[in-house]
């Protein structure tokens, strides 16, 4: 089945020609021209697969559009692509935070967009067919259905980047992962990130893991590798 993008974006230019091109790669597509409009298609039963979000709409912001998104427990897992004229480190940032799987900025190539959608779909698959029970590393354990992370009982709130990266990490448990590898696999295709990203990202998810955040090891000069001490890990697997 062909996947479902929604446009939300009034320039009507801009959503005319993303149209026509996704529509040529074989996507569905649906559009709406304001935050209340792309909120009235994201409450009804059948939810797009990705949403094309722009930063500057009528009546409210994109990103309250995204935080939006995210606190509902049946649009939070949808991918969101924030599209901006905002360019600079601090609005991707903000992106980023609120939840956004990928940051582009006007004006863009379509071509570079359209790669960016499929990296972020193929991803979306991918952790979908590798979603299991939850995992437990002695006090922390991880939902990964529901995106969801606990330290004893104390549920700990990461972004969705933040719980991508963690996945990732813990999916390649005891094997290293170099910084360019978490770039490609966890941001996709983003030219605009460097591996500086990667360390920032890194230290705020053991900050909010605490003593857990420790499993996360730093091989000096190549990456970082989930290792949980023997004895401490099982698996619902």
């Amino acid at each position: 089945m062909s996947s479902t993008i929604l446009l939300v974006d009034d320039e009507q230019d801009i959503v005319e020609t993303l149209r026509y091109s996704l529509e040529r790669e074989g996507y569905n597509t649906l559009s709406a021209r304001s935050g209340a409009a792309a909120m009235s298609y994201l409450g009804q039963s059948h939810t797009p697969d990705l949403v094309l979000l722009d930063w500057m709409l009528p009546d409210m912001s994109g990103t309250e559009v995204c935080r939006n998104l995210r606190m509902v427990e049946r649009t939070r897992r949808i991918p969101v692509i924030m599209v901006s004229a905002r360019s600079e480190e601090i609005d991707r940032v903000v992106g980023f935070e609120l939840g956004a799987d990928d940051y582009v900025t006007k004006p863009f190539s379509v071509r570079e967009l359209l790669l960016r959608i499929k990296a972020i779909l193929r991803r979306r698959a991918a952790d979908t067919a590798s979603a299991s029970e939850d995992a437990h590393f002695d006090r922390l354990r991880v939902d990964f259905e529901g995106h969801q992370v606990w330290i004893d009982e104390q549920r700990v709130a990461l972004t969705a980047l933040e719980f991508r990266l963690l996945a990732t990490l813990i999916a390649r448990r005891g094997r290293v992962q170099t910084r360019d590898m978490l770039l490609n696999d966890v941001w996709g295709v983003q030219v605009d990130v460097t591996t500086r990203t990667v360390d920032t990202h890194v230290q705020r998810l053991r900050k909010k893991l605490g003593d857990a955040g420790n499993y996360i090891e730093t091989l000096r000069g190549v990456g970082y590798r989930f290792l949980v001490p023997d004895g401490g890990s099982s698996s619902g697997e």
